[in-house]
């Protein structure tokens, strides 16, 4: 009678436990519904309006499709962000809206790179020029913040805020000791000098050649980022690299002193410019309408059949599908050879914002690319970062559009094999035995040391690899594999640089790589599409909800130090020779 209950209850949970399941599914399938049905919805947009630009939200390539917002069980912690595409859209839009007034740009942190926020920061100096004004309020500005509000016609500031003005620093985290103290040994292959992501695991501080070449990076961005603001802000860059080298703004007063801002005012206060910039009277209420939902009435431009395809390749390089956050091999190649085949698509943009990945993976786009631009215009538009597998896949490219701030080049390709012998006999008392029909059946094992005969095989490998990346770059650059060799070793390099020495051909935005392929093209009206198709948010839930309730709860527990689980997690997945950047700097 003990056993019948059991199974009894066990059969009612388990029916019970279903129950929940479809409950929780049919849920969501409404939430889908309801929500697809309002993002089709346009935006009214009143009269002397305010248009209200949020930047603290993420800037990504393309705007995420998520209807599953403060649903934490699905993923849905994570905040709606904006696609850079639609933000340059709505704001050029909002230049000749006569609906449109005035810009509040509100800003403290922006979850953005610099490149990606000199792109929006140009499309605010654009929109002035249609003698509207921008104001940007905020209780605090980090120096990203300050960068993208130094764009403004004013730039105000809480009397009890705060302004981060102090100069770039660059830290990056080893794990040498740590890796010692449990046992295990990073055995590493590499072809360059430069090429410096495994120096986290083997060294315990930078390597010469690494200084150099984060000590160039940083200066880049931070030349970049002193003479964008002294060019809006009419400062002398001069002045404004001593206030910072001196730490001179140490309370609000010393921000308007150095003339940084144009005042320290209230919310309140702001409020009250803002409805006089709108012609409201101070009894009315301010008419807004948010960026996100002003960017709804985003329509495509032009007409007729001819099209300029843009193709987001976005994230890691991998094998497979990928994401709309990691770039599949499968899913980018097949959406450039669907573009190549559509007799209506002229041209082709591809935009990369990728630290690289994969070596094979990249190869693979690469060979769709030089395909494709035997037949139609190619060029590439690099956003924040495309060095390593992300210079490969578009350096083939017609021409290549870049920032001034944006990290390329990193031409080199790296092995990284753990050996976990000690820690697993030594540490733990677990020993490996097995059985081996050739030398090297068992050649990349993890549980001991490579041999030098393994050694010798996996570097002939990587100089193989190594020598067709520099030859892609050579063919695709038209320079010699040696002039290509001097520049590559690993070595990353800024936007202004990569032009001088060849690596890119011009400074230009997103929408300057559109407009040089459609007149490549020769085409006077065209059409914009974007490829590949964004990934159906449910289709996402139901193939990832387990991995992004893990990536949840892991954020929970580990808060700041959840980047360096990352990291570590990316090594021991990082199996086969890598094309990737060779570090992953945080300025700060």
């Amino acid at each position: 009678m003990r056993e019948f209950f059991k199974y009894l209850f066990a059969s009612m949970l388990g029916f019970f436990l279903s129950l929940v399941i479809v409950i929780v599914v049919f849920v969501v399938f409404i939430m889908v519904a309801i929500s697809s049905i309002d993002s089709d919805k346009t935006t009214v947009v009143g009269n002397n309006s305010v248009l209200f630009l949020d930047l603290d939200q993420a800037i990504t390539e393309r705007t995420p499709k998520n209807p599953f917002g403060n649903f934490p069980i699905v993923g849905g912690e994570e905040k709606d962000g904006i696609g850079l595409s639609d933000l340059l859209r709505g704001i050029a839009r909002a230049k000749t809206d006569d609906n449109i007034k005035c810009i509040y740009l509100n800003v403290s942190s922006p979850n953005a790179g610099f490149a990606t926020m000199r792109e929006v920061r140009n499309a605010l100096i654009d929109f002035k020029k249609s003698g509207k004004q921008i104001i940007s309020y905020s209780e605090v500005y980090t120096q990203g913040a300050y960068y993208l509000a130094s764009a403004s016609n004013k730039v105000y500031l809480n009397p009890e805020g705060a302004l981060e003005f102090k100069g770039f620093s660059s830290e990056l985290t080893f794990f040498k000791g740590t890796l010692e103290k449990i046992g295990v040994e990073m055995q590493v292959i590499r072809v360059g000098n430069y090429k410096s992501a495994v120096e986290p695991f083997i060294l315990d501080k930078m390597s010469d050649y690494n200084r150099k070449q984060v000590t160039a990076y940083v200066g880049g961005l931070y030349n970049t980022f002193l003479t964008d603001i002294s060019d809006t802000r009419k400062l002398q860059k001069d002045s404004l690299y001593n206030v910072a080298n001196d730490y001179k703004i140490r309370e609000p007063q010393d921000a308007l002193n150095f003339k940084m801002i144009d005042g320290l005012k209230y919310k309140d206060q702001i409020l009250e410019e803002l409805k006089r910039l709108s012609s409201r009277s101070k009894k009315e209420n301010i008419i807004s309408v948010s960026i996100n939902d002003y960017i709804k009435n985003n329509t495509t431009t032009g007409s007729g059949k001819d099209k300029v395809a843009v193709i987001y390749a976005n994230g890691e390089i991998t094998g497979g599908e990928g994401s709309d956050n990691t770039i599949g091999s499968e899913r980018i190649s097949r959406a450039i050879r669907k573009a190549r085949l559509d007799d209506d698509i002229k041209a082709i943009v591809l935009r990369v914002n990728s630290p690289g990945g994969s070596a094979l993976a990249s190869d693979v786009i690469w060979r769709e690319i030089v395909l494709t631009k035997k037949v139609k215009p190619v060029m590439a538009s690099f956003g924040d970062v495309a060095a390593s597998g992300g210079y490969y896949i578009g350096c083939a490219a017609d021409s290549i559009f870049v920032q001034p701030n944006t990290i390329t080049g990193s031409i080199g390709v790296f092995g990284l094999i753990p050996n976990f012998q000690n820690l697993m006999t030594n540490k733990l008392g677990i020993t490996f035995d097995g059985v081996k029909t050739g030398k090297y059946a068992d050649i990349m094992a993890t549980n001991r040391p490579m041999t030098q005969g393994e050694r010798f095989i996996i570097q002939n490998e990587l100089n193989r690899i190594y020598s067709g990346f520099v030859s892609r770059v050579a063919d695709g650059r038209k320079k010699s594999k040696a002039y290509i060799d001097s520049i590559g070793g690993g070595h990353v390099w800024i936007g202004t640089d990569a032009v001088q020495i060849g690596l890119a051909d011009r400074i230009g935005s997103f929408n300057d790589a559109i407009k040089a392929a459609a007149k490549k093209a020769k085409l006077k009206d065209y059409k914009v599409v974007e490829y590949p198709d964004v990934i159906d948010p449910l289709k996402s839930l139901l193939e990832e909800s387990t991995d992004k309730i893990k990536t949840y709860y892991t954020k929970q527990e580990l808060g700041e130090n959840y980047m360096l689980y990352q990291q570590m997690k990316k090594v021991v997945a990082s199996s086969g020779i890598q094309a990737r950047m060779p570090f992953e700097a945080v300025i700060k």
